[in-house]
């Protein structure tokens, strides 16, 4: 699908440096070394929403208190910082999104399995608070940044391999290391820890995918396709899940199907079970070529805000248009 121009004109509107920076890149064909992507990434660094995420960092790296990177800062504090500006393509390279990383490795990551824990990974038993979900979104986040070759980066993607589930109606065994929350290890594999898993595994360039990398990633691949990425398996009448067919940014924890698709097609997929997902995507497009943000539950939550519900949405519309330029 080739976005009409207005609608290419609009993304690439200077007032949104981080949209047009991603515009540029993945409509335009641009290379990240090309003037032009440069200037456009200087301005989204140099920008008020990036700007806004980096400021008040504490020395050691971390925004409010240390205890609070996760659950009492929701969304303000240092996960939901580093999730976001890995989402707009901020610049892995500056020392500030280094150190916050950094931090979250630290007092996020539990050593011993290499899964990110909800609560300070030195508590005992950390293991017990380790979520799939926050696993995949903060591994896939320093992928964003250009970590891919930390080893603590990559001992939590062995954690991806080795533990993410992608079953239905199974008993965890008892010294798995998840979270103790049912909706993270319950009778059902939760959709959003496949999700998040899956997309940290599809930002690995594919020659540096391991072959256990490549079992994992065919494993929840299929468990996205028996659902058709947004239905029962059983039941494929039925959507699983209501909130997952309405498309929104940011999605932090939370997915629907466009990511889903985005994901399926970044790494080559191509099965007719992704058509239920397709013709949803397309039925939200409007006549002018955008999509709209159909779900803002995170705006007044976040220091910074994106567009409402209703409004047409250029995140959606970039990432909507990217997915169909590469199924084409």
């Amino acid at each position: 699908m080739k976005p009409k121009q207005k609608v290419l004109d609009w993304l690439l509107e200077e007032k949104d440096p981080a949209v047009r920076h991603s515009t540029l890149i993945e409509l335009s064909g641009r290379t990240v070394n090309d003037p032009e992507v440069r200037v456009a990434r200087q301005a989204m660094m140099a920008g008020e929403q990036v700007q806004t995420l980096l400021s008040n960092q504490k020395p050691e790296g971390n925004w409010g208190k240390p205890e609070d990177f996760y659950e009492r800062s929701k969304y303000r504090g240092t996960v939901w910082r580093v999730i976001l500006l890995a989402e707009m393509g901020a610049d892995g390279s500056d020392d500030r999104i280094r150190k916050a990383c950094d931090f979250l490795l630290d007092w996020s990551q539990d050593p011993v399995s290499g899964g990110f824990s909800f609560y300070d990974s030195t508590r005992d038993p950390s293991r017990g608070y380790v979520g799939p979900c926050l696993t995949g979104n903060m591994i896939w986040s320093m992928l964003r940044f250009g970590m891919g070759e930390d080893p603590r980066v990559l001992k939590g993607l062995d954690w991806i391999t080795t533990y993410q589930r992608a079953d239905d109606g199974t008993t965890p065994p008892a010294d798995w290391p998840y979270a103790r929350y049912k909706n993270c290890w319950g009778r059902h594999t939760c959709m959003m820890g496949v999700v998040k898993g899956l997309k940290a595994l599809a930002e690995v360039p594919a020659e540096k995918r391991s072959p256990e990398m490549n079992v994992k990633i065919a494993e929840l691949v299929e468990f996205l396709l028996i659902h058709q990425l947004f239905r029962r398996s059983r039941k494929p009448e039925k959507i699983a899940n209501e909130r997952w067919v309405a498309l929104g940014f940011p999605r932090f924890w939370w997915t629907d199907a466009l990511e889903m698709l985005g994901i399926l097609v970044k790494l080559g997929i191509s099965d007719p079970r992704m058509q239920a997902a397709i013709d949803l995507v397309l039925s939200k497009q409007g006549e002018d070529g955008r999509w709209m943000q159909e779900r803002d539950v995170f705006n007044g939550r976040m220091l910074v805000r994106f567009e409402n519900q209703g409004e047409a949405s250029k995140w959606v519309t970039g990432e909507a248009l990217r997915v169909f330029s590469r199924l084409e």
